[in-house]
């Protein structure tokens, strides 16, 4: 702890002595997004933590019917899925495992609590319905407790535009795929009001490697609905009410011993319905200086598999949260965040309660110096309290330049399925499991052409993991034995050639191992993404893009690296109408991102957006 916060302040201190060499040349840095999940909403150029973030124009350009391609072009992000069409998807961030990566939905928590390390399935996601995804990046649990160990996936779905607004798009691809949705809004100063729903079919591929023999295609269905609505109550006052919903089919394949990857044709499917709501109350008071926010969350899950028709394993879970931050905008160079939060999670009739205190105080040092510290208490019922902190600075002493460091503690307590499950011999489950423990820190800097066509950005990271839970069947349950480090470098870079013609490019050197020195299974070294954007005549736009997926190590052996090209474009008609077509691994190419799984060859889709 004590080596990774001395190298934050070193940087720290570093900055602000070039600060006060330069402060008089100090220009104003260039305008930035908002980034909302780091609790004290800041520019994207005051944020001292390493933060990623699409938006719905950069999800839609992609042109790809599912969120996880969207989130893999991001550099520090790896995704692995069990087959296309619904397998289980998952993202890791900077080698922590894909269950110490939280994922919240508007302000909720939408983890599996019924999965036996509580992670979460973005196979179902749509991206239809996200108007922004912001990727925190390294151990985030003072800003939202538990789980927050790797880093933060914090998603924002779309609110209603002013006026009224109807759309609606339809498509048809390979593999019998079918897509389509519609929404309707409605919004003036004192409402809004937003509902959307798609569905999404296909025949599907076999998720078991065709090149292994497997021939019988997997299907998937799936239905998404989203609701969104607002009211001005009294004064600034303002309540807030979103609900997410998904309903979904997909088929599997079964475990085959012997077979690559012990996988093979087999007649098993799952069915998965999801919700994810809040009711947020807005309530500035003190002529704005304090701004209060009340949320309450409630997220469920409901899993049921079938064998052969018949049924197999279900389960059933649930999160409630009750949160409230106020924030204290003591003047121009002082904020203070504080609240209180509880989360309740449920699964198969047990449950876990977790209360957390935190506060974040803000220092605007200088116009061009933004430091910011956190402190958080969670109190486990069933394990020891848990204490962590988090420092961050960003410095901007030209319009060019951003330097960041940020140093944060994160925690990951047992998940219920760890706490009760017991066999091999064992009587009851194992007393003395503590919360797994994560400390990092990173530094980065950000450099921005003088004629604001392009910038590169560059980040260095290193982690450690300590008290990892694993499965052992010496004590027929799970146990404290493993640590893990994660060290690395990740490049953000694009550059507007011309008017028409842009250029990006991420890419990540992930060193992630284990206590004993063995890579982390599912980790690439390497990875990253070339993106070419055009947009000619402001009618006609689209993007190519290059895939690289470094080799990494698998269960059952050693997955080969791949790359793969996509080109995605839209065409508008007329200011109602526009078409747009994808097409996915142009050159054919035969990958998989884990043994035994298979991936699609060539394909594509071709589609129409209304707007009316």
């Amino acid at each position: 702890m004590f080596k990774k916060l001395s190298i934050f302040c070193l940087a720290a201190l570093t900055s602000a002595g070039v600060v006060s060499a330069e402060e008089s040349s100090n220009t104003e840095p260039a305008e930035s997004l908002i980034v909302y999940g780091v609790r004290l909403q800041q520019p994207a150029t005051e944020v001292g933590s390493s933060v990623s973030i699409l938006t719905a124009v950069d999800i839609e350009a992609l042109g790809s019917n599912y969120v996880l391609d969207a989130i893999s072009t991001l550099p520090g992000v790896t995704i692995n899925q069990n087959g296309p069409f619904g397998g289980v998807a998952t993202v890791r961030i900077r080698g922590a495992s894909s269950e110490q990566t939280l994922i919240v939905v508007d302000g909720v928590v939408v983890n599996d609590p019924t999965s036996p390390g509580g992670g979460f399935d973005f196979s179902r996601m749509d991206p239809w319905n996200i108007e922004r995804i912001e990727v925190l990046k390294g151990p985030q649990s003072t800003l939202w407790g538990t789980d927050a160990m790797g880093g933060v996936v914090n998603i924002v779905t779309k609110r209603p535009e002013n006026g009224f607004s109807r759309r609606a798009f339809a498509q048809t691809g390979s593999f019998n795929t079918f897509r389509g949705g519609a929404e309707f809004g409605a919004a003036s100063d004192r409402y809004n009001f937003r509902l959307a729903a798609t569905n999404t079919s296909s025949a599907g591929i076999s998720k078991a490697d065709e090149i292994n023999g497997n021939t019988e295609k997997d299907g998937y269905d799936a239905t998404t609905v989203n609701a969104a609505a607002g009211t001005e109550l009294w004064g600034d006052a303002r309540l807030q009410a979103n609900v997410l919903w998904t309903n979904a089919e997909s088929d599997f394949d079964s475990y085959l011993f012997g077979a690559q990857g012990n996988v093979g044709d087999g007649d098993e499917s799952s069915k998965t319905e999801e919700v994810a709501t809040n009711l947020k109350l807005l309530l500035p008071l003190l002529d704005g200086k304090l701004e209060n926010v009340f949320l309450a969350g409630y997220s469920d899950i409901d899993r049921e598999s079938f064998n052969g028709g018949l049924p197999g394993f279900s389960s059933k879970g649930n999160r409630k949260t009750l949160h409230y931050q106020g924030t204290l905008n003591i003047n121009e160079s002082n904020r203070l965040a504080f609240g209180a939060e509880q989360e309740e999670s449920k699964a198969n009739g047990d449950s876990i309660t977790t209360k957390g205190l935190f506060s974040l105080y803000e220092l605007r040092a200088l116009d061009s110096l933004i430091i910011s510290a956190g402190v958080r208490r969670d109190d486990h019922d069933r394990f020891d309290a848990v204490t962590t902190g988090r420092l961050a600075m960003a410095f901007n002493p030209y319009n060019q330049i951003t330097l960041r460091a940020s140093w944060g503690e994160g925690f990951k307590s047992p998940t219920l399925f760890q706490t009760t499950y017991f066999c091999c011999g064992a009587t009851t489950p194992n007393a003395d499991l503590k919360p797994e423990t994560s400390e990092a820190f990173d530094v980065g800097v950000t450099f921005r052409t003088t004629d604001a066509r392009g910038e590169i950005g560059l980040t260095y990271f290193d982690q450690e993991t300590t008290n990892l839970i694993n499965f052992s069947f010496g004590i027929g349950g799970y146990e404290n034995i493993a640590s893990a480090t994660s060290s690395g470098l990740e490049v953000d870079s694009h550059y507007r050639f011309t008017a028409w013609l842009d250029a990006a490019v991420s890419y990540a050197y992930i060193n992630a191992k284990d206590g004993d020195g063995t890579p982390l299974i599912r980790v690439p070294k390497h990875s990253g993404d070339l993106i070419f954007s055009f947009n000619p005549d402001g009618r006609l736009n689209g993007t190519v893009q290059i895939k690289y997926n470094g080799k990494e190590q698998d269960p059952n052996g050693v997955v080969d690296s791949w790359s793969r090209v996509d080109i995605a474009s839209r065409y508008a008609i007329s200011d109602n109408v526009e078409i747009y077509a994808r097409i996915e691994n142009l050159f054919d190419k035969q990958y998989q991102q884990i043994i035994g799984y298979g991936t699609p060859g060539i394909s594509g889709h071709l589609g129409a957006h209304l707007s009316f």
